[in-house]
């Protein structure tokens, strides 16, 4: 049996910044996963999918060529296996340098590949039978994408996040069915690079957008390059060609393939986790605490997308620091969690900053707008549509929360996201200097608008100047 002082199961984002913490305090641990290396974000996440959007996004501009006295459009056209080979190569550089500056420096007996689960609370076994005795233990497994059991018969047909990046040609028409980050994302840039796809959510809102107008704005712009079919669920069926049957509500299509994107589901089922003796929810996720990652009092920690919590990258990241430092202190330390920000990089960038709209007091809560197609910079960019909405306690100004679907969306969210981490009131914010002409005017006027609904009176001098 392996005596360690730290077992951390999961070598993805979580689990790799949990072992930068944990290597400050000891070189007694061992990594261990039975999976893929180079973690979800590298392999089948954030960066491939980003390189998908680029070139879609820049094959798409062909489309405003003409307003812009460019001609030649109707000459341009994609290779598939060229553009996917280009997404390969990127996503394998993504993956080795991941490697490169984690996995590869460790010396070999601290990486142990293979699956484990629990025996005891301090005790794991590996798929050959080794057990591994650690003093304190982290579950950083990860996620895995949804699909249904009634699937099964058309596995074949069906394409996920795991497997959409590996194709060397593009299917002629898909369903993508679930239209949160993942779906929106993948599909939209299918569709721009020439496959017929079809949308599809049984819910009635896009990329889990809780404020109505900016879900009503971003469908309404989204639709017009493929259809959204909102508030049924889908049923298929297998035609006798080998294609697939895909309906929702009275609406129906034939496909090629299936993109499921219908949530991610935590790698804890194969754990044994109830071996451990820790309180399980529901879904089978340990209770633990958000501010220290412990489970209980025991000495397990839990970080990433395998606690169903937050699945974002930089959260998983926090998370891990979190476990990682924690897990070697006597008494584990409560860490204030940061401001929650997520955005679909689609077009239009669909962003939730801060507080949800459904969270706060209608009484107390002042909103501000600003419709983006006045706005100066995103007119001559051509992507002039949209809508920005920011919340703000009535009475100190305050700022919440937002909402947005617009045009550089991934750049106005950490702008706002930051003074809502550092508590600043809408005339702070507008203290701040802005440019012309950029989108962050666009932030300006929908400040200005806010500011307009606060129940706050103006001094001698207007509260957005700071005198001497």
């Amino acid at each position: 049996m392996k005596e360690v002082e730290v077992a951390i199961i999961g070598a993805g984002s979580a689990g790799l910044y949990c072992m930068s913490q944990i290597k400050r305090f000891t070189d007694d641990f061992v990594l261990i996963d039975g999976g893929e290396l180079g973690t979800t974000c590298a392999r089948v996440g954030c960066m491939p999918s980003k390189v998908l959007i680029q070139v879609a996004e820049d094959f798409h501009r062909r489309t405003i060529f003409e307003r812009e006295g460019i001609e030649g459009e109707e000459h341009l056209s994609i290779n598939e296996k060229d553009a996917m080979e280009h997404v390969q190569d990127l996503r394998d550089t993504f993956v080795d340098r991941t490697l490169s500056n984690s996995i590869d420096l460790l010396p070999e007996d601290k990486l142990i590949e293979s699956h484990v689960h629990f025996i005891d609370a301090n005790t794991l076994q590996t798929e050959d039978g080794d057990k591994i005795k650690a003093k304190r233990i982290v579950i950083a497994t990860g996620s895995r994408p949804v699909i249904p059991s009634s699937w099964e018969t058309f596995a074949d047909k069906i394409l996920t996040s795991d497997d959409v990046f590996e194709l060397e040609e593009l299917p002629k028409s898909i369903a993508v069915i679930g239209l949160g980050v993942i779906g929106l994302e993948i599909g939209q840039s299918l569709h721009r690079l020439g496959v017929n796809v079809t949308g599809i959510d049984q819910q009635t809102i896009i990329s889990g957008i809780d404020d109505a107008a900016v879900n009503k704005s971003a469908i309404e712009i989204i639709s017009r390059e493929f259809p959204l079919w909102l508030g049924h669920a889908a049923e298929i069926s297998q035609l006798e060609n080998g294609n697939l049957q895909v309906s929702a509500g009275d609406k129906s299509v034939e496909v090629e393939k299936i993109f499921a994107s219908m949530g991610r589901r935590p790698n804890i089922d194969k754990l044994k986790l109830e071996s451990t003796g820790l309180s399980l929810l529901e879904n089978g996720v340990p209770v633990f605490n958000s501010h220290t990652m412990q489970l209980g009092d025991s000495s397990i920690y839990i970080a990433g997308d395998c606690n169903a919590e937050r699945p974002i990258l930089h959260e998983a990241g926090f998370e891990g620091r979190i476990a990682g430092y924690n897990i070697m202190q006597d008494k584990p330390v409560s860490f204030k969690l940061k401001t929650p920000l997520a955005i679909t990089f689609c077009e239009p960038n669909i962003v939730s900053v801060g507080a949800k709209l459904s969270e706060l007091d209608e009484n107390t809560t002042a909103i501000g707008e600003i419709n983006m197609a006045p706005v100066g910079r995103a007119l001559i960019m051509g992507k002039n549509r949209g809508l920005i909405r920011l919340y703000a306690d009535k009475k100190t100004g305050k700022l919440l929360g937002a909402s947005m679907a617009c045009v550089k969306g991934e750049n106005l969210a950490h702008l706002v996201c930051w003074c809502i981490e550092m508590e600043m009131t809408v005339h702070q914010m507008l203290r701040m200097p802005f440019y012309h002409p950029v989108i962050e005017e666009a932030l300006q006027a929908a400040l200005y608008n806010l500011k307009s609904k606060l129940d706050i009176d103006e001094t001698h001098w207007p509260l957005e100047l700071q005198p001497m």
